[in-house]
């Protein structure tokens, strides 16, 4: 994590380790989604007796979410887990932090920090006010020195807030004062459909911007929603080309299919497939063939029909009832290439159907 090292998609369980058989299932879940980290709460002594067994059966690193017990962060470290979530701050004495601190460094694990805008000290929120960016980096600082005093440098940082602003603010401050990884994530940014377009908005202003090393987006939803919009964020910036992506027109009143069954329908059942392909599912003749040309395999609707193109040739005519299942049958077939573009007529891909649909001869 940091420096040139990919940008991680991060979840967390909404289950406890106390539940072993559920909290397993579910990260097995997130792994399948594209999840690259996930994160437990650790409660409670129960919750860390069962994270050995819970790490054992992760396919992807596990991270232990501490608050002020400074015993069961040594415990979740002495489990095998790969990361550490707390702020040494909440967990009392300096032989206290100095425990967790020696745990970590005994066996490589990273000790991320989080500053959440809606937890902020009592003296921070009577020296500035309210939550404010500065009052965020602030705490980041005091934080980081208690470890940075005992020799500990293989931090995370996060800085949390539910108004986007703030979160945006925070850490733009924190990129230009700290040199250790950032986690990014809009905090409690609700359900799916206003909590996508927060974290979005919120997520990607900064990595545009360059900032940001991991990512959460925190919805009041199934995690493995999180997932899914997380990978479509750093997809939507080129910072990551791993699925399917889906280019699609808002339709109107030229439309003569249903445009919006069939795009629903092709996102839905490409969700899970792991290959860099743009699909285009175009509705009409304006700017449908040409969008359909320049995506790997692109439909550009007509009368009750669609034309199938791959990358820049047309290669069959299907009636509606057939589009889906001809572009996944495509989206089977078809490898990435990731040096391919549309370039007009210069197209050297030959397509195994002729111009009339039908197939050509081996």
């Amino acid at each position: 994590m940091g420096g040139a090292a990919p940008i991680s998609i991060q979840s967390m369980t909404l289950a406890s380790p106390v539940n072993l058989e559920g909290s397993v299932k579910e990260i097995q879940r997130l792994a399948h989604a594209g999840v690259d980290i996930v994160r437990t709460a650790v409660p409670n002594e129960a919750a860390a007796g069962n994270l050995p067994e819970l790490v054992r059966h992760s396919p992807v690193p596990l991270v232990a979410d501490i608050h002020f017990d400074y015993r069961l962060a040594i415990k979740a470290a002495e489990a095998g887990v790969a990361k550490l979530r707390l702020n040494p701050g909440n967990i009392g004495a300096a032989s206290r932090v100095r425990a967790v601190v020696d745990a970590a460094r005994e066996r490589g694990l990273p000790i991320r920090i989080g500053v959440n805008a809606g937890s902020l000290e009592r003296e921070l929120l009577a020296k500035h006010g309210r939550p404010t960016p500065e009052a965020m980096v602030e705490s980041a600082r005091r934080h980081v020195r208690l470890l940075e005093d005992e020799g500990f440098e293989d931090i995370v940082i996060s800085l949390k807030a539910s108004r986007v602003p703030l979160m945006i603010a925070a850490n733009r401050l924190a990129a230009n004062e700290f040199n250790y990884p950032l986690h990014l994530g809009v905090t409690e940014a609700g359900t799916p459909r206003a909590g996508n377009i927060k974290s979005a908005v919120g997520i990607g202003t900064l990595l545009a911007e360059g900032i940001g090393d991991t990512l959460r987006v925190s919805l009041s939803a199934d995690p493995v929603e999180e997932v899914h919009a997380a990978r479509a964020i750093l997809e939507s910036l080129d910072l990551r080309r791993e699925s399917i992506r889906i280019v699609a027109c808002p339709g109107c009143g030229r439309l003569q299919v249903d445009l919006i069954r069939l795009a629903e329908e092709v996102e839905e059942r490409t969700r899970e497939i792991r290959k860099p392909l743009t699909v285009a599912v175009m509705g009409c003749a304006v700017n449908g063939p040409g969008e359909a040309r320049e995506a790997d395999i692109g439909i550009a609707g007509g009368k009750g029909e669609g034309l199938l193109y791959v990358r820049g040739r047309m290669v069959r005519k299907v009636p509606e009832a057939e589009i889906v299942d001809a572009l996944i049958e495509l989206i089977d077939e078809v490898e990435p290439d990731p040096d391919w573009a549309f370039s007009g007529d210069s197209i050297t891909w030959t397509p195994d159907w002729d111009e009339a649909g039908a197939p050509r001869a081996p």
